[in-house]
Parts: C-alpha cells; structure tokens; sequence
C-alpha cells in the first residue's frame, strides 16, 4: 500500500532524527541545536554522553534512554508520547541514528503509525572518510560492522569479495588487527585500503597501502581509536560460474584453499554454496 507523508494538519507530535558530532563539536549544525532545544523529549543512546552534548549548548531539554537493550520497552513509550503531541529529537552518541546506532526500529515503528518522521543532515563516520580516501567515492557499498568471529567473517567477505564498488566497514581498535588479516585472507593481499582513525578529532589519520602493507604497519603499532575501513571494489569480478566450471566440490575446496582459506572455512563455504551437508562433505574431503 502506497504511503504519502505529509506535515500538514498532522495531529500527532513528530520525530526528529538527530545526527551529533563524530568527534569534533563544532560539526554541531544550528539547526540540529535547535530542534533538541525546542523538543519536548530528547531519545539518547547514553543519556550521560547526550548530557555533555547539551551542556557544551546550554540545552536542558530532558532526556530518556534508547538503545539496543531497551528497544522493546521504549518504542511503545515513545510511540504514545509522539502519538500525545510530543516532539521528539533521537539522537545516537556519535553520528547519524540508525547507521550502525540505534534508530530504524523507531522509525519503522513511528511511519506504521502514521507519525512524521523529519530526519536532520549531519556527521557521518563513513562518507566523511570516503571522500578523503582517494579511492573511488561512487559507487560505495555500506557495510558496518562486520561480526566478530573468524568463519562468520570470512563468510560475509565472501559475499562482498568480487564487489566492484568501494566498501565501507566500521571497526573498535581492539578487533582491527585481525580483521585486517582476514580481510587479507579473503580479499588478497593486495587489494588496496584506506585507515581513516578519530576522524574529526586531534589525531586524525588516514592510513593508505595495500592490505599487506596495512597488516605489516599494524604488526608493529597498536591501534588506536575507531577506525572506518575502506576497501577498494574489485575491478575484475569473477565472472559467474556455470555449473560444468565450478567443478566438482572436492575441486572447489582445493580452489578455496589456494585461494587463503582455511581448509574447515572452505569446506563451510563449499557447503553452503552448494546446499550440502557440512559433515558429510569434511567426511568426503578426508576420506572418513
């Protein structure tokens, strides 16, 4: 069913998306500063963190928590208070809501019922690195945060390996290392890359080299700060397949592993391609 938002003669309250600075203050917009003093309820990821925001501008809007423990219990909450008359301003700690923060849940929530939903331009961690990258800007491929564990990792890099646009992740300091190296183990070592750390802020860095050389930099340094992860898209994707050049599985396993992957992860990837049973083809594989 076709939906038309309009604000006219809206008898509800409104929800305005937020974005705050990604490290530097005064990246702050005027009307950002507006719309959370002049709101009836500010939704804050952290409401400690909100606070030194609305300090540093004299805002004394009140506040109330939402985040992804919360989402469950809030949005009803706020749904009745939008649904009341209330404005309220969502913001996230650092950036826009929703993109790898808290916000869509809401937002679904407030367009099924009707209430507008006003979102404000601002800082964003991903496309501020993208254009001082050097690497292609358009297209991009979003990302995020990728998930935490080896396998699920190369998984998901699978996915994306023979994607032609740059691509953008997310990464905390303490797992950069060894996503650096599974990119590599996936991507190739020489796929280029872009580093950018505490962009906005007094440090701010952009790392540029080959994912080899990112890997041996970081071999000898510690990483520090939140880092956004550009990857160049590969230029010569891999054209599809057909059942007669994919080989036999045994065979595509021997090319996963040539290829950098461990054998376990190439048998997983093999049997999900191939919609096979995953013990029974490791059984197959070493003649079990």
């Amino acid at each position: 069913m076709q939906q038309v938002s309009s604000f006219q003669n809206q008898e509800t309250g409104m929800l305005y998306l937020v974005p705050t600075p990604i490290g530097n203050l005064d990246d702050m917009t005027f009307r950002a500063v507006k719309v959370l003093t002049e709101a009836d309820l500010i939704a804050a990821e952290d409401t400690r963190h909100t606070q030194q925001l609305l300090n540093h501008f004299d805002i004394h809007t009140p506040e109330i928590s939402f985040h992804e423990h919360n989402t469950e219990q809030r949005i009803p909450e706020l749904i009745k208070k939008l649904e009341d008359g209330l404005t309220i301003a969502q913001c996230s700690d650092a950036g826009m809501p929703s993109i790898s923060d808290p916000g869509k849940e809401l937002v679904a929530a407030a367009v099924k019922a009707g209430i507008p939903v006003v979102p404000l331009p601002g800082a964003n961690a991903g496309l501020t690195a993208l254009i001082a990258s050097g690497l292609v800007p358009q297209p991009f491929y979003f990302y995020g945060f990728l998930e935490r564990k080896h396998q699920q990792q190369v998984q998901e890099l699978e996915q994306l390996r023979n994607h032609p646009e740059t691509m953008i992740f997310y990464e905390a300091p303490h797992r950069l290392k060894k996503t650096l190296k599974v990119m590599a183990e996936v991507f190739g070592d020489d796929r280029q890359v872009v580093l950018a750390r505490e962009l906005t802020k007094r440090y701010e860095e952009f790392g540029r080299g080959s994912l080899a050389e990112m890997n041996q930099y970081y071999g000898d340094h510690q990483p520090r700060g939140e880092y956004v992860v550009l990857v160049a898209g590969n230029p010569h994707p891999d054209e599809q397949e057909t059942a007669e050049e994919s080989g036999t599985p045994i065979q595509q396993i021997d090319r996963a592993i040539s290829d950098g992957l461990s054998t376990n992860a190439a048998i997983k990837l093999v049997a999900k391609k191939n919609k096979l049973n995953r013990q029974e083809l490791y059984k197959q594989y070493h003649n079990i």
